[in-house]
């Protein structure tokens, strides 16, 4: 068991004579280990790229909101009248009247 574990920390199941599955092995594991920190990085970039996408709905909503709201004061009575009154308009005193037609048969 000693012996066992001194040759695994000077490497010597590295040049032995069946060093090749050993490399094999290596080899397979150092390949696994690249896929899966590519992996890793690619989906970190995709966490940031939802979190950056989600700010910018939350900007446009709220820019969204915003719109609505003056375009709500915006069609206020209260205001429209205040904006014509300065061209000389004012509503009506009088309300308006329906017209009927009747049909001539």
């Amino acid at each position: 068991m000693k012996k066992g574990i001194y040759d695994i920390l000077k490497g010597r199941f590295l040049i032995n004579d069946d060093a090749i599955k050993n490399w094999r092995f290596i080899v397979f594991a150092s390949f696994l280990a690249l896929i899966m920190i590519a992996s890793s990085h690619w989906a970190e970039k995709k966490v940031h790229e939802i979190a950056k996408l989600n700010d910018e709905v939350k900007e446009l909503k709220s820019e969204f909101v915003d719109a609505r709201t003056t375009l709500q004061q915006l069609k206020f009575e209260s205001y429209i009248t205040e904006k014509v009154a300065v061209k000389g308009l004012a509503p009506s005193e009088n309300p308006p009247k329906k017209i009927r037609v009747k049909s001539q048969q």
